[in-house]
């Protein structure tokens, strides 16, 4: 199996990549210790049937540059395959403001083609490829060299396997119709504001009870502080201090590190240096925030008049949809939306593009008194009212 190691060596694979519909791709990463992700190992393979066609990509190696990659992901006469690719475009967006195009996504594309709610890639691996996958590497630590050849065979999978399972997937979808859900579906992978967390937008993040607009002040620019903090020197968000000790400092208010020292939850380095210094400043600014700026909590919950019985019905007109479509039932609705369209609400997800057509609009019928449902043996049907 090779490894590229050199930036020239890199470009020629991605020419050679570029002559061919498809290219998959996989990451390896550590988070553990950094706000964003360190990329270790970058794993791409091109169609064929054996390791011949795929490489290992070392990041980390002295002097390489990753652009020729970027541009085989800007050509969008092949096909970038991830399978749950999320996090891995995550670290291609930070790194160079990238987005692969076009993206197919194996787990969207499963769930659309009745393998269930986010399935594993072993999984398919199994069903599809009916292989199986060496998990002894699974918790490696990617940053480290030399990698050994287990450690090389277990992260190459990744990606000769995923080939079988996107031809299969790509000719199920292209057989049913379906190839513009799961392009739907990637819409929201592939825009900038998914990555992007605003300093003033991380206390929506926290789970809290407390609804009052003061006490969300505070724990706004707490949050904000943290974001910042972390953002900056590359720490995760749990290394400043946690969310429970921010929702603590938020009720206790603390005026100067005296009043700090009381919190119980926060941890010994958050209690002095800048740290300190910002929660002081942070809880300063949300004190003395004037009402017409405070968050105001989010109440349509609570205003919204479900129907039960109605959100019941829709909740078996979605399973009788799941079974006959073989579409993860999450993926159509989730149990929110159903209480929403119970409640009168239609500005909603599921009543929207793929989703509308598949279950969407015969939801709305329902709710009208258009249709009925019925059940014979454990099948339920849909007949006209």
């Amino acid at each position: 199996m090779k490894t590229i190691t050199t930036t020239d060596d890199l470009a020629a694979f991605c020419t050679a990549a570029a002559g061919h519909p498809y290219v998959t791709v996989d990451t390896e990463f550590l988070r553990e210790r950094t706000y964003y992700s360190k990329l270790c190992l970058v794993q791409l393979a091109m169609p064929g049937t054996d390791d011949s066609n795929a490489v290992l990509l070392d990041p980390l190696a002295d002097g390489i540059s990753l652009e020729p990659l970027y541009d085989l992901f800007r050509d969008t006469s092949v096909v970038k395959v991830f399978h749950a690719a999320r996090q891995d475009l995550e670290i291609f967006y930070v790194d160079a403001k990238v987005f692969p195009e076009p993206l197919f996504d194996t787990q969207v594309a499963a769930m659309v083609c009745g393998f269930g709610d986010q399935v594993g890639y072993e999984t398919l691996v199994r069903k599809i490829a009916q292989e199986g996958v060496d998990k002894s590497s699974r918790f490696t630590d990617w940053s480290r060299r030399p990698l050994s050849d287990a450690q090389k065979s277990y992260a190459l999978a990744d990606v000769t396997h995923l080939r079988q399972i996107y031809e299969f997937l790509a000719a199920k979808l292209a057989e049913t119709g379906r190839a513009r859900w799961v392009e739907e579906e990637l819409e929201t992978l592939t825009r900038h504001e998914t990555y992007v967390t605003a300093h003033q937008d991380a206390w929506k993040r926290v789970k809290t009870r407390t609804n009052s607009p003061k006490f969300l002040a505070i724990l706004r620019e707490l949050a904000a502080f943290r974001e910042a903090y972390a953002q900056e020197r590359n720490v995760p968000r749990n290394r400043v201090y946690k969310d429970d000790a921010l929702v603590e400092l938020a009720s206790l208010k603390p005026k100067n590190v005296d009043e700090l020292s009381r919190a119980r939850l926060l941890l010994r380095e958050a209690r002095k240096g800048a740290i300190a210094d910002g929660i002081l400043a942070a809880v300063s600014m949300g004190v003395a925030c004037t009402p017409d700026k405070m968050p105001q909590p989010d109440r349509r919950r609570e205003k919204m008049q479900v129907n039960p019985a109605l959100a019941d019905l829709l909740r078996v007109l979605l399973k009788a949809k799941t079974e006959a479509t073989g579409v993860a039932a999450k993926l159509i609705a989730s149990a929110a939306d159903l209480d929403g369209i119970s409640a009168g609400e239609r500005d909603i997800a599921a009543l929207k593009g793929w989703r509308r057509d598949v279950f969407g609009d015969d939801a709305l019928r329902l709710c009208d008194g258009k249709i009925a449902l019925t059940a014979n043996g454990s099948a339920v049907g849909v007949v006209e009212v």
